[in-house]
């Protein structure tokens, strides 16, 4: 028997609110807050926290109709589509509580229209079709609300939505399951760099004449039991202090002729700022736009090995990556290799804990920009070259989870989007559908 399946337009089934003129001024980092929900989180199906401003405590009255809930469906309406894909997402639990800011739209269904439904209509390729077809603006494009609400599809019955949604929010919660993981692992493996290079922990545990914790006694026999005075203060004996940029190879990157087709659309992935992966998932595993091996041949870029740490210089100051796989990368990136043996995990950790220090002495006229000596303008506590392939060896099993992770995620997605124009078009019913995603997710 056929679902029953109708026409609708989107302005029908939804409520629809843009966000509320926030004054930057009034914009905090840290205090208590509740966070800004802006265009830079929203990113393709999930939010990112990672450049938190909050708006004061004490300043919430009358601003009760921008509380964001669970659920609601979120979609940026300045530059609605990037290189990466549409920007959108919709609310968990742990993007709560939130405030709706301008220029971001909010939508909750209504009318026959699951609020889970809903969610899955505009993360469809059809909808990003059609926000691609009906944008304007040439330097910001954008959309509007009421390009928005014209947004025309098939609308199932209420049954058919909440299993359609169910299959699917399956898959996407076994995604976000491995996100999870992943920052779960980053934030050990990120925690132990802290304890060695940051706190000292194993120098304090031996000076107070304990061993330390989780370590053998052939890796702790390498810390010191004792503290010398420095220009940063007191650091393990034997230690040393020097630049960050000492302790890395600086690597830049370039850009083939975008003039010339047969530079472009090969299968060598090519880094820029959009391919950063979120906090806590460390690598990034593919990129959205190639090269071919010709291109490469003819730009300044070379091809940087798995376990290159990337940071973005200019622009966008400051986001940090590991390459999953050979990759090259643009000119407003540095790619960093180690000096040391073993080094990759230190390195992508040390410039995790120098980022604030990067973006401080970041300079531009019009934009801020990271430089080659900007390295050199940071101090940092060396340890000797024989305690980091301890570290990398403590924290390299992490790495590979999350990079396997990464790669699940993405098959799942694959999947995912391979499932849902065909559910939503009507081509697929869900017994097939369904017949699919227990194969993926057994």
């Amino acid at each position: 028997m056929e679902s029953e399946i109708t026409w609708s337009r989107l302005h029908d089934h939804i409520d629809l609110l843009t966000g509320f003129a926030f004054k930057s001024a009034g914009f905090i980092e840290t205090g208590l807050g509740t966070p800004l929900l802006r265009g830079d989180n929203v990113a393709q199906g999930s939010l990112r926290w990672d450049s938190l401003r909050k708006w004061p405590s004490h300043e919430l009255k009358g601003l009760e109709r921008y509380q964001l809930k669970t659920g609601d469906v979120v979609l940026a309406m300045d530059r609605p589509w990037i290189a990466a894909g549409l920007k959108y997402a919709r609310l968990r639990d742990s993007d709560v509580p939130s405030l709706l800011v301008q220029r971001v739209a909010r939508l909750r269904g209504k009318n026959g229209l699951l609020q889970s439904y809903l969610s899955l209509l505009i993360g469809s390729p059809a909808f990003t079709e059609y926000v691609l077809s009906v944008q304007t603006g040439t330097t910001i494009p954008h959309i509007s609300g009421s390009q928005i609400g014209g947004f025309e599809f098939e609308l199932p019955s209420v049954t058919e939505q909440a299993r359609a949604a169910l299959l699917i929010g399956a898959i996407e919660d076994r995604i976000d399951l491995l996100r999870q993981t992943n920052t779960t692992l980053e934030a050990i493996a990120q925690a132990l760099f802290k304890s060695w290079f940051v706190d000292f922990d194993p120098v304090h545990a031996k000076a107070e004449g304990r061993d330390p914790e989780a370590m053998d006694a052939a890796t702790a026999a390498l810390f010191p039991r004792e503290f010398e005075e420095s220009e940063l203060g007191p650091i393990p004996q034997g230690w040393s202090v020097k630049s960050f940029g000492d302790s890395v190879m600086i690597l830049g990157g370039g850009t083939p002729k975008t003039s010339t087709p047969e530079y472009w659309d090969g299968d060598i992935p090519w880094f820029s700022v959009v391919d950063a992966p979120a906090a806590g998932q460390v690598f990034t595993l593919g990129t959205t736009k190639k090269i071919t091996q010709l291109g490469l041949d003819n730009c300044s870029a070379k091809l940087l090995p798995p376990m290159t740490t990337i940071i973005s210089a200019r622009g966008t100051v400051g986001k940090v990556a590991m390459t999953g796989s050979e990759m090259a990368m643009n000119q407003s990136c540095y790619g960093l290799r180690p000096k040391m043996v073993d080094g990759e995990p230190f390195t992508y950790f040390s410039t995790l804990r120098f980022v604030d220090g990067l973006r401080q002495v970041a300079h531009g006229a019009v934009f801020d920009t990271i430089t080659r000596s900007s390295f050199d303008e940071l101090s940092a506590c060396r340890p000797p070259d024989n305690i980091i392939p301890c570290f990398g060896a403590m924290t390299t099993p992490l790495l590979d989870r999350i990079r396997m992770n990464g790669h699940q995620a993405i098959s799942l997605a694959a999947i995912r989007d391979i499932l849902l124009p065909r559910l939503i078009s009507g081509k697929l019913r869900l017994p097939e559908a369904i017949e699919a995603a227990e194969a993926t997710l057994a």
